[in-house]
C-alpha cells in the first residue's frame, strides 16, 4: 500500500488536504443568477457565494417538488416541466483583493442591480414587488 493510497490511514485525511487545496485554488463562481421560464417570460432572480451549488439545489428542489420560496414556481415548473426553464448565469463577481470584503454586501448589491434590471415581479416574474421605501 503507497502513502498515497486513500483506502491507507493516513491517504484519507492526505486526499482531504489535496481537495481542500484545490477547492482554495479555484472557488465556485459567486453572483447573480436566473430562471426563466421560457413559455412565459417570467424571471426568478437570486445570488450565492457558490452559484453552480446554488442553480444545482434549486433545480433539484423543484424536480422533487420542494421548492418552497416562490410557490408559483414550482407550480409552474409542476404543470410545464423542465424544458419550459433555463438556468442562467448573470453575473459573477470577481474574488476579492482585500480580505475582509464582505461578499454578502458586494453579492446582495448586484443582486439589486439585476432586480431593477429585469424588474421580475408580476407578470415579469416570480418576485414579489418591492416595498416602497419610506421618505
Amino acid at each position: 500500500m503507497s502513502s498515497n493510497d486513500s483506502s491507507a490511514p493516513g491517504g484519507a485525511s492526505s486526499r482531504r488536504s489535496e481537495l481542500k487545496r484545490a477547492y482554495k485554488e479555484n472557488p465556485p463562481a459567486m453572483g447573480v443568477f436566473a430562471v426563466r421560464n421560457l413559455r412565459q417570460g417570467k424571471v426568478m432572480v437570486g445570488s450565492a457565494l457558490n452559484v453552480p451549488g446554488a442553480l444545482n439545489r434549486l433545480r433539484f428542489e423543484l424536480t422533487q417538488g420542494m421548492h418552497r420560496k416562490y410557490p408559483a414556481l414550482q407550480e409552474d415548473w409542476n404543470r410545464l416541466g423542465a424544458d419550459a426553464f433555463s438556468f442562467e448565469v448573470l453575473d459573477v463577481l470577481e474574488p476579492p483583493e482585500e480580505p475582509g470584503t464582505d461578499l454578502g454586501e458586494e453579492l446582495r448589491v448586484l443582486e439589486a442591480l439585476w432586480m431593477e434590471r429585469l424588474r421580475p415581479y408580476g407578470d415579469a416574474g416570480y418576485h414579489p414587488p418591492p416595498k416602497p421605501s419610506a421618505s
